[in-house]
């Protein structure tokens, strides 16, 4: 152990013999005028392996209550974790600063995007720390791959015996939701000297986030009725959890691009030229796509006429670190559902823009996010401007009860260089209610949580909504009985509810029932008593633990009276009560022929919303690019809520006559010129249940399934909560309401008046 400490004494001093003792920011970009970044290294003692220092919440909580299923191996290979280093609190504060100057049409640094190359030398880590710190890595056995141009990530890669022996943790294998994860059994440690700079590893634990998608459905069209007869497979069983409790017997809907681009009035852009021409949309995925589906969606549905392209790539960096392989599955049975969904309702709503899919292989990390967090990290870091691209999407996601301290860190770093460099992000908010880690099972054991994929203050949370014609009887007013040329049927904008199936959704216990939604819970306890109809499924939305509320989320009518960032942003169409409405799919298993005649996938999930959203946003960089202005416009939500506000009001003060000539209840009626549709009917509080010894909060009971899916025994069936005593509209988590709220945010827009309004915004001319 000496000879280890002299050896490393030597190397940290050759280190800091190599670099300056202060790192000066210098750069001509304007943004960066009249920025002091400059600081001396803060590592500043020679690194003993003899003095440690833990690192607070750097394993997950949920393993600290379920029993480990074994130790791994120490010769398991962990590959390309990264080291998360902490800027300084000045750095810190500085960039917080420059990004709301990059958001304010007022400030000279309005519009002023970064490079990742400024980006690290004024908010990432002083050279001489990361030199320490790469240093030590070393000494300990690990192979360091590469430090990020951002200066705050290191990829490393080695065993889980060294793990170990570097950062005094052992790794060890749980069974969580009846599926085996590997994590770290504690928090870890590192040589107290680096303590100040190092936040810790992200890819210590495997629990990735999940597709943020609803399961397909394979149908076959019915041409007599315009309508589509899902296939039920032979040997399925009548009733699974989260099965919809109403089935439509005379067929279901299949939404196309025509009706998501008429609903939400962005084919009137279209007339004017409008496309997302010239605009990149990166969707970051972990598994490829059969690459002709893209091709078959854009033909069938008469796109082919925009322009648009596709690309699928691994995106790496430069010099490349290795850490980003093709994950496969470019064949019509190995592809990604997700991925699929994600490239064509992209191109659905922005069908001249090029869209990029950017895959990275899950199988060659553990990193939590894996493939996913790989590519957008490496898109964001790409050196070459033509490499980084306008937009990107993430339809993907875990609770904030599911995430370590170091990839939450790493995933919010990630995000707000994303936006210092004029990217803008948009993430689905999960598609379980209340809590977005159950998406196809039911909340149990956790509480009210919010996507930690979505919940930094630099990105747009995407939520999900419900075409209300279908409960409130008014189908023939909103859509065609039959369909055009386009396959679709929308004749104008549709009112919306929260997207919601279960026995939670106020307006299916109104109108089906006559009762309200715990009344209606109750009874479908009489006719489901072993409860193979309990559902979770749900847009998402919830107050974060870990991320504070950003200064433009308190400014408009509704927004939540605490210190969180809250999610959804905003929504977009998601999916429906009973499984009625779905939009279509063309993929490699089953590709899109003229009249359908073949069957076709169904599909829907807030990863439907986003990619849509960013489609939407690709037309409003088109538009104000044609004006003269950048076509990059950063986090949107800022100069959302900046709009929203305008419509809904203030916080405080006189209630403006839109908020309620916005509501989305009016349909059609005066909503023409809003830029917002409010979102006022429904909410996302959903099933929960509570096994025996087991404790479920934010859930209210409202009966007993005496053998839960015939299997579980006695269970406790309720609602999520945030009262367990008392379920009414207050306390339903969570409710809709008029201006923001937890159920869609600030609801779904109308394209066409978005973009005049965002052009007044930012003084195009």
């Amino acid at each position: 152990m000496k000879t280890e400490h002299v050896m490393m004494a030597l190397a940290i001093a050759a280190a800091f013999a190599t670099l300056p003792s202060i790192t000066q920011a210098a750069s001509s970009n304007p943004a960066l005028a009249g920025l002091n970044t400059t600081e001396a290294p803060r590592v500043t003692q020679v690194v003993d392996n003899n003095a440690v220092s833990a690192l607070e919440h750097t394993h997950l909580a949920v393993v600290a209550n379920t029993t480990s299923a074994g130790r791994v191996d120490d010769a398991l290979p962990m590959n390309h974790m990264q080291l998360v280093l902490r800027p300084s609190a000045q750095r810190a504060a500085a960039l917080q600063t420059l990004i709301a100057a990059q958001h304010d049409p007022a400030s000279a640094k309005f519009h002023q995007w970064l490079s990742p190359e400024e980006f690290g030398t004024n908010f990432g880590v002083a050279d001489a720390d990361i030199a320490a710190v790469k240093s030590w890595l070393m000494s300990r056995g690990f192979t360091v791959h590469g430090v990020y141009p951002n200066k705050l990530q290191i990829d490393f890669s080695g065993t889980a015996g060294l793990v170990r022996q570097a950062f005094h943790t052992q790794e060890n294998r749980y069974v969580v939701n009846h599926v085996t994860h590997i994590a770290n059994a504690g928090d870890i440690s590192v040589p107290s000297a680096l303590r100040e700079v190092v936040v810790g590893v992200a890819g210590l634990n495997d629990f990735r986030p999940q597709p943020l998608h609803v399961a397909p459905q394979v149908a076959q069209f019915d041409r007599g009725k315009s309508n589509f007869n899902i296939k039920q497979p032979a040997n399925s069983l009548a009733g699974t959890p989260g099965h919809s409790a109403v089935n439509f017997t005379g067929g279901v809907r299949g939404l196309v691009p025509f009706d998501m681009q008429t609903i939400y009035n962005v084919s009137s852009l279209y007339t004017s030229g409008l496309t997302g021409t010239g605009i990149n949309i990166a969707v970051v995925e972990d598994v490829d796509m059969y690459t002709p589906d893209w091709a078959n969606f854009v033909s069938q549905f008469g796109l082919g006429s925009y322009g648009g392209t596709f690309t699928q790539f691994q995106p790496q960096l430069t010099p490349s670190t290795g850490n980003c392989t093709d994950p496969g599955g470019n064949s019509p049975g190995g592809e990604s559902i997700e991925t699929v969904l994600d490239s064509e309702y992209s191109t659905a709503m922005a069908p001249g823009a090029n869209i990029w899919v950017a895959t990275c292989n899950d199988a060659g990390s553990t990193n939590f996010f894996g493939g996913v967090f790989t590519a957008a990290s490496n898109l964001i870091n790409n050196t070459n401007p033509a490499g980084r691209p306008n937009i990107i999407s993430a339809s993907y996601g875990y609770g904030e009860g599911f995430t370590d301290a170091a990839s939450k860190t790493a995933i919010d770093l990630m995000w707000a260089q994303g936006d210092a460099e004029g990217i803008s992000v948009f993430v689905s908010s999960g598609d379980s209610g209340s809590n977005p880690s159950f998406n196809g099972s039911i909340i149990n054991g956790f509480g009210v949580d919010a996507n930690s994929f979505a919940t930094s203050p630099n990105d747009t949370g995407v939520g999900g909504t419900d075409t209300a014609d279908v409960l409130d009887g008014t189908t023939s007013k909103y859509f065609n009985s039959t369909l055009n040329a386009q396959y679709g049927s929308a004749k104008s904008y549709v009112p919306e509810l929260t997207w919601n199936q279960s026995c939670g959704n106020t307006l299916a216990a109104n109108k089906l029932a006559h009762v309200s939604a715990l009344q209606f819970c109750k009874n479908a306890l009489i006719y489901d008593p072993y409860g193979f109809y309990v559902t979770s499924e749900s847009g998402s939305g919830g107050p974060s633990s870990v991320d504070y509320k950003p200064s433009w989320q308190r400014i408009v009518r509704g927004a939540a009276k605490d210190q969180s960032r809250d999610l959804p942003d905003v929504s977009l169409f998601g999916g429906s009560y009973g499984g009625y409405s779905w939009v279509i799919l063309c993929t490699g298993f089953y590709p899109c022929t003229p009249n359908f005649t073949s069957p076709v996938e169904l599909v829907g999930g807030t990863s439907l919303s986003a990619p849509m959203f960013a489609g939407i946003q690709a037309l409003i960089d088109q538009g104000l690019h044609n004006d003269g202005l950048p076509a990059n416009q950063g986090n949107a939500a800022p100069t959302l809520y900046e709009l929203a506000r305008n419509e809904y009001g203030g916080p405080t003060g006189k209630t403006p006559g839109t908020l309620a000539k916005c509501n989305s209840s009016n349909g059609t009626s005066g909503t023409g010129s809003c830029v917002f549709h409010n979102i006022t009917t429904g909410g996302n509080s959903t099933q929960c249940v509570q096994l025996q010894g087991q404790t479920t909060p934010d859930c209210y009971f409202y009966g007993t399934s005496q053998n839960f899916l015939q299997f579980y025994g006695p269970t406790q069936l309720g609602l999520t909560s945030t009262s367990s005593s008392t379920y009414n509209s207050n306390t339903a988590a969570y409710a809709a309401q008029p201006g923001w709220s937890f159920a869609n945010g600030l609801g779904t827009v109308n394209a066409y008046n978005l973009l005049s309004a965002w052009r007044a915004f930012v003084n195009a001319p």
